[in-house]
């Protein structure tokens, strides 16, 4: 929380815009290492007994989905030149020829900012093209 507060106030003191993403059904991006088989659901009949299936794509409610998830995207957005910052692992940074992008991530959260006003609608872009993304706008207001 306190990174957080630190890019609000960086944010507020130079002036610069945030954007709320949020991506919709987060966990189903994931990708699974192990293989999985489950039960069909209710409703699938093809008139045979103790038919499985197996999964090739995370599923809520699954131990390893969340993981999946950050998986996927931590692996998307390290190659779109985004470093971790070592103090907290939920904060990316991108140094750009124009100035430097923020992003702050939670689960399927994140805020965008930065000096580079292109820098963040490219990074927008990205997201889209991999991700069920929804923006949410400017933010106006943050509970946390």
């Amino acid at each position: 929380m306190q990174t957080v507060r630190s890019i609000f106030a960086v944010a507020a003191m130079k002036n610069w815009s945030m954007v709320q993403l949020d991506v919709k059904n987060a966990f189903l991006h994931g990708d699974l290492k192990k293989t999985i088989y489950m039960e069909c659901p209710p409703g699938y009949d093809k008139g045979e007994k103790d038919v499985i299936c197996k999964l090739r794509k995370s599923l809520y409610s699954l131990k390893q989905a969340s993981r999946a998830w950050f998986d996927k995207f931590h692996g998307f957005i390290l190659q779109t030149g985004f470093t971790q910052s070592t103090s907290d692992p939920s904060m990316l940074l991108c140094n750009t020829v124009h100035g430097i992008v923020v992003l702050l991530f939670y689960v399927d959260d994140m805020i965008v900012t930065g000096s580079d006003k292109d820098g963040i609608k490219e990074l927008t872009q990205s997201l889209h093209s991999a991700f069920n993304l929804e923006e949410l706008g400017y933010v106006s207001y943050f509970l946390g």
